[in-house]
């Protein structure tokens, strides 16, 4: 009775220890509990810690299948599949994305390249040369998401933040800031949920993202509808945003632990999130887009994440 009664104890003790072992972690790596706000510098976006966890990566058969009937087609959501779970280290990741204002600071100090136009989504598909993240074919704020950004320019946005972090150490640009993992931005989307949108199962998203239905044909200024439970903005419309991922057109052997996918470049890469022009189903964290490394559109931009370990 005396072993059994220790054992049982011993199992409690255990499931208490487990069950706050995720949080514990996240605030061991790095001094900052979940949900913390910081900033490394004056120039560097705002970010919050997210704690360590599992999820449910991908979407159910129910809900491809409401999907294709909401908009989409089974063969647009069958990159969704099939669903696995991922464990999750603790990171931090942009509390909105990267906004025209900061994109501004990094452009200016490095004299970042334009490049060769930008593609903007009016009655057709046109890719304008003129077109730039300053003048992406409509008007903006400098609160509003940078768009016109290329996964490219996104990775040399990373460097340089990196080298600003490292600017009393080794300047070599290498240091926590990068794009977020395919797996850590739907888990950031998710925000602990399983329904089909962070907010629940109903497609009705006036109040937490700018999409087709209410953004007017424009980006609008980062943080202006609710966020999420982990106190993120617009991870749901607004701006597609790339990820570190190169795509894969069915999770089948993806990573169980949140690392990116990686194929020898140049790949496709995996951007996420919807935007002010998307209808209501492609604003669900399961959604997936990719498009070629040097594409750049009106309504695709980034957030960063950083390494808290």
């Amino acid at each position: 009775m005396r072993i059994s009664l220790f054992v049982a104890v011993a199992v409690v003790a255990y499931g208490a220890l487990a069950s706050r072992g995720d949080a514990q972690q996240a605030r061991a790596a790095s001094g900052r509990a979940p949900g913390a706000t910081f900033r490394d510098c004056d120039d560097c976006p705002e970010m919050v810690v997210v704690g360590a966890g599992h999820f449910v990566m991908g979407s159910s058969s129910e809900e491809k299948t409401w999907a294709a009937s909401h908009g989409g087609n089974l063969a647009s959501v069958a990159d969704e599949a099939p669903q696995h779970d991922v464990r999750i280290k603790s990171f931090a990741i942009g509390k909105f994305p990267v906004t025209r204002g900061e994109y501004a600071l990094f452009a200016r100090a490095t004299g970042h390249a334009y490049a060769d136009g930008c593609g903007y989504d009016g009655a057709k598909w046109d890719k304008r040369p003129t077109a730039t993240w300053e003048s992406p074919g409509y008007a903006q704020t400098d609160r509003d998401p940078v768009v016109c950004v290329s996964w490219n320019d996104a990775r040399a946005y990373v460097d340089w933040l990196n080298t600003k972090f490292r600017r009393e150490s080794v300047n070599d640009g290498s240091g926590p800031y990068r794009l977020p993992t395919e797996a850590e931005w739907e888990y950031a989307a998710r925000a602990g949920t399983t329904t089909r949108f962070w907010w629940g199962d109903a497609e009705e998203a006036a109040n937490y993202a700018w999409y087709a239905s209410n953004a007017g044909g424009a980006t609008h200024a980062v943080g202006t509808r609710t966020a999420n439970p982990f106190g993120l903005f617009d991870m749901s419309g607004n701006v597609w945003q790339w990820t570190q991922d190169c795509y894969e057109d069915s999770y089948a052997g993806a990573p169980s632990d949140g690392a990116s996918v990686e194929r020898p470049a140049p790949c496709l890469r995996v951007d996420r999130g919807g935007s002010w022009h998307q209808p209501a189903w492609l604003l669900r964290p399961a959604a997936r887009e990719r498009n070629p490394e040097d594409y750049r559109y009106a309504m695709l931009g980034f957030r960063v994440a950083r390494s808290e370990r």
